[in-house]
């Protein structure tokens, strides 16, 4: 279990994501956005649109482990949810807008808990028992892997 002092910096980086995000896409063309420079990568609409898939799936798994007895956590095909049609489109500003949104959220709650909540956990199919520090921990490396992910479908583009 992590300490409040290691916690803390985590739920400020996911706090901060959000800006980091949209400083990053912000002035690109549609062009830019929905191209596919590197095969088998997605594009930078791609990336942004399954943030906000992935980091909502997040915080409701965070909720059901806080709030029930070691929940099943619902496993789902991100790479399917990146091809529906919202997924793939150059507007961005709904998905930008529920990423600030949540995570402001998020991290406003994880603030509030005390450390015996931190120590709840959950079941996930796919990959064993989840904690509350685990998936603080995972989504702000996850957020962070988009933003480098981002960065490389960029210099791809030239």
């Amino acid at each position: 279990m992590l300490t409040a002092d290691e916690r803390n910096p985590l739920i400020q980086r996911l706090r901060d994501f959000p800006d980091q995000l949209r400083a990053l896409v912000a002035d690109l063309s549609a062009e830019a956005l929905t191209a596919r420079p590197i095969p088998q990568e997605w594009s930078v609409a791609q990336n942004v649109h399954h943030v906000a898939d992935s980091h909502m799936n997040a915080y409701i798994r965070f909720k059901l482990i806080l709030l029930e007895h070691e929940p099943t956590l619902k496993p789902y095909n991100q790479d399917d949810w990146a091809e529906t049609a919202d997924a793939v489109s150059p507007d961005l500003e709904v998905s930008l807008g529920i990423v600030r949104g949540l995570h402001t959220r998020w991290s406003d709650l994880m603030r509030t808990l005390a450390d015996d909540q931190w120590r709840r956990k959950g079941f996930h199919p796919e990959n064993g028992d989840v904690t509350l520090d685990g998936l603080l921990q995972s989504y702000v490396r996850h957020g962070e892997g988009h933003l480098a992910q981002i960065r490389t479908v960029l210099a791809a583009l030239g």
